[in-house]
């Protein structure tokens, strides 16, 4: 019985009944509130990134927004038209049913003495994501993107519980004065940071284990030619800051390339192989 019913009377076990009911009222409305707010802050984020990403993408020279397709040689030409998320692309869903791109078990790629596994999927912007046994998700740093970095002066790593988003920021590196946001390969949340020593990785729970959740991604034959391309749009970074492309040392790339060119604009070099526009 409520206070406003007819007939109501104060006594102890009213009084409990309705310290009860309130308490329990006030329980559910804060839950509710706050999962509101946590929806909101994450829904906001989630646009952020991807308002920036296609920004990014579309400040990019036209040469760099190529489909991946046009790497293969299956387009002489043709412009990426969603910003890199093959998820979307009606031609990308009925070429791999033609030709279905699998991550395969076998002897890595190597190319110019880098070391590329193929048990893995790669984004273009230089991160890499491999699906394991207990259905997580590792995350990291390819070789190449490792070699541009060296040993980052500075790292700003997501913490437990952060959610990653596709083409979002999964962790930003300072070096020499260049600011660096490194992009996601998957949509997921953060359960770990670790990784080997000199090393630095993710262990993601994706939002989807399905195959269309890294429909985006490179795989298999794909990855040596995008490698030799990348290569390429190096070479064409560090010549239009003014450096000599010496990219190797006995025929390997060197550990820390950014060590090997110390008066280059290392922020516009790291911005156009990152896709930073």
């Amino acid at each position: 019985m409520l206070p406003w019913n007819y007939g109501f009377a104060w006594n102890t076990g009213h009084i409990l009944f309705l310290g009860a009911f309130y308490t329990v009222l006030v329980i559910i409305a804060t839950t509710v509130v706050s999962a509101l707010w946590r929806s909101r802050r994450s829904l906001r984020a989630h646009q952020t990134e991807e308002i920036r990403w296609h920004s990014d993408f579309h400040d990019l020279p036209a040469a760099d927004r190529v489909c991946r397709h046009v790497l293969t040689g299956e387009f002489k030409k043709r412009e990426c038209p969603h910003a890199f998320d093959c998820r979307e692309c009606e031609t990308h869903a009925k070429l791999i049913e033609r030709h279905p791109l699998t991550v395969i078990a076998g002897p890595d790629e190597d190319v110019f003495g880098m070391d590329f596994p193929l048990d893995r999927y790669y984004h273009r912007g230089h991160t890499w994501a491999r699906l394991e046994d207990d259905g997580t998700v590792t995350v990291g740093l390819d070789d190449l993107g490792r070699r541009l970095l060296g040993a980052p002066d500075s790292l700003e790593l997501p913490m437990p519980g952060d959610h990653l988003t596709a083409n979002g920021t999964a962790f930003n590196i300072r070096k020499r004065g260049a600011k660096v946001r490194v992009l996601s390969p998957i949509d997921g949340e953060v359960l770990a940071v670790d990784g080997p020593a000199g090393q630095w990785r993710l262990r993601v729970k994706p939002d989807s284990t399905d195959e269309r959740a890294f429909r985006h991604l490179l795989r298999g034959p794909e990855v040596k030619p995008w490698l030799m391309r990348e290569m390429e749009r190096l070479q064409l970074a560090l010549t239009a800051e003014g450096a000599v492309p010496t990219l190797a040392d006995g025929g390997e790339p060197v550990s820390d390339i950014s060590a090997s060119y110390p008066g280059t604009d290392w922020d516009a070099v790291c911005g156009k192989m990152f896709l930073e526009g």
